[in-house]
């Protein structure tokens, strides 16, 4: 495990911000603060943690939702902390994708040895990662960045290539237009639907058949899109 992984901290108790800092700091970890979801999901795209310690009552929005916002677009390991005990709580954010639920107050042995199963589940995650994505005749290498339909080889552009991989590696689920924003140009450009129509529409004339009638890539109208396994 590596002890030198960032964590993000999204809390808005100031005593629990501190306590947390300083534990975590001692024991070698470097750490970013959040005290609310939006300031925290705008770190975890800017600065991509190795682990997320994610508290359930925030000022402006739920860590529910929080943690669904993650999801759309990151697999970065969330561990929740909560002073809600109720099993209803619990199953719905580890529903939502949360690795993990630890109820306040909680024992700081505890808390580093659930983080060090999560850092090490994640690192074993992205070392078993597939480099080449088959899905339905779509064919893309990671790698090497070579994108094949029918074996037949795609020129793709950089961003183009970003935004396939993307859908590819999520294929038939629904990803956001805010989830695509966010991995393939960054938080700043979330607001920036019309990047998605225009590449979006470049993909379709180099992968569809037939670009007016997609089959593979589909439009989510008004949520965002999908990537059809297949055809």
């Amino acid at each position: 495990m590596n002890k030198e992984a960032l964590i993000l901290l999204i809390d808005d108790e100031p005593q629990i911000l501190r306590a947390l800092k300083t534990i975590l700091s001692a024991n070698h970890f470097r750490i970013l603060t959040a005290t609310t979801g939006e300031q925290g999901i705008a770190l975890a795209v800017v600065e991509n943690p190795d682990l997320i310690i994610l508290d359930l009552s925030l000022p402006d929005m739920d860590g529910i939702q929080v943690c669904e916002q993650l999801r759309e677009w990151s697999r970065i390991p969330i561990i929740v902390l909560s002073v809600r005990e109720n099993e209803k709580d619990k199953v719905a954010v580890l529903d939502k994708g949360a690795d993990d639920y630890l109820t306040k107050p909680f024992g700081i042995e505890e808390l580093l040895a659930r983080i060090r199963v999560a850092l090490r589940h994640s690192e074993q995650s992205l070392g078993n990662k597939q480099s080449i994505l088959t899905v339905g005749s779509i064919v893309v290498d990671l790698a090497r960045h070579i994108v094949t339909r029918s074996g037949e080889e795609i020129r793709l552009t950089a961003t183009e290539f970003k935004l396939l991989a993307y859908l590819s590696a999520n294929a038939d689920r629904v990803i956001t237009h805010q989830g695509l924003l966010a991995h393939v140009w960054g938080f700043a450009e979330m607001d920036h639907v019309e990047y998605l129509r225009v590449y979006i529409g470049q993909l379709r004339k180099k992968i569809e058949i037939n670009p007016d009638e997609p089959q593979i890539i589909l439009t989510e109208p008004g949520v965002g899109y999908r990537f059809k396994s297949a055809e």
